[in-house]
């Protein structure tokens, strides 16, 4: 059990529908990456003014930048047997479905919860059982719509602490040696994701939780991105303005859309080209080479 946008992501859907909700949140074009704007350069908000003699406003340019923001699954690390270990752990205790079935209902299910949230609010703060409750219900919608018999509350456990080891997951190649370089600039990283509780130790286990100074999640803000609050609270742990900050992440509305909302520089990041996203970034590795 998987949070953030990151069960959407696993293998090819054939359920139109299940496309079409997420679709908005893929988004069409970078808003960062415009011909005519770099993938750097500052929404017009976030350029610092200051008062001349004359009292007037006199603009001062783009502020340096002190810190940079990943978004997590899908960007730092990701789950390439999803399906596989649903199917896996389902058949441990006694329900049979192919993997295949899984990954076709496993975006299907995301959508269906996505709409009982308010908008912007964290679906796992706000159920009733926290994390725990929000996974097992979505397992129990899978298996409703798979025509099974209702899961146990073992399986909904084991599938739970699966997937907040690290053994479920993987780093992206490129993003160890990113981290060092960015590091090494001086700059401040954080990472601002709709995740759950499990999220800092899972980090962790992958090797990277040290590089953080921040790790910013759903549920621990009460709210989920694309809103600016949450971007907010990674802002305000860091101890930098909006305008000093870029956030870096693979999903327009959520990323882009929302970190531009708060005020902070946006890279988006398309990895391989697979989305075929008009000037994102194709890896991490070009982010750096974008920041020297």
């Amino acid at each position: 059990m998987t949070p953030e946008h990151h069960p959407c992501r696993q293998g090819n859907t054939t359920r139109a529908a299940a496309r079409n909700a997420k679709a908005p949140q893929a988004g069409a074009h970078p808003v960062s990456r415009s011909a005519s704007q770099s993938p750097m350069q500052p929404n017009a908000r976030t350029t610092r003014r200051s008062r001349g003699d004359n009292g007037g406003q006199a603009s001062t340019g783009a502020m340096p930048l002190r810190a940079v923001t990943f978004d997590a699954t899908g960007t730092l690390f990701h789950c390439p047997r999803l399906a596989e270990i649903y199917a896996a752990a389902m058949a441990r205790h006694g329900t049979a479905i192919e993997p295949e079935a899984v990954g076709e209902l496993i975006p299907v299910v995301w959508s269906e919860l996505d709409c009982r949230v308010e908008h912007g609010r964290d679906r796992f703060a706000g159920h009733r059982e926290g994390a725990r409750g929000f996974w097992r219900d979505f397992l129990a919608r899978l298996c409703a719509l798979a025509g099974l018999s209702p899961p146990s509350r073992f399986l909904a456990a084991e599938l739970y602490d699966r997937f907040a080891r690290a053994e479920a997951w993987c780093l992206f190649p490129d993003v160890e040696e990113v981290l060092t370089r960015l590091g090494g600039r001086g700059l401040r990283l954080g990472v601002v994701s709709n995740w759950d509780e499990r999220l800092p130790g899972l980090l962790a286990g992958l090797g990277i939780g040290e590089r953080f100074e921040t790790v910013v999640f759903s549920q621990r803000v009460g709210f989920e991105k694309p809103h600016p609050a949450i971007f907010r609270r990674a802002l305000e742990e860091l101890g930098v303005t909006a305008p000093e900050a870029l956030h870096v992440g693979d999903r327009q509305r959520h990323d882009v859309e929302g970190a531009a909302a708060a005020g902070m520089r946006t890279a988006l990041l398309d990895r391989g080209r697979r989305r075929g996203e008009r000037g994102a970034l194709a890896s991490l590795a070009e982010l750096v080479g974008m920041l020297a």
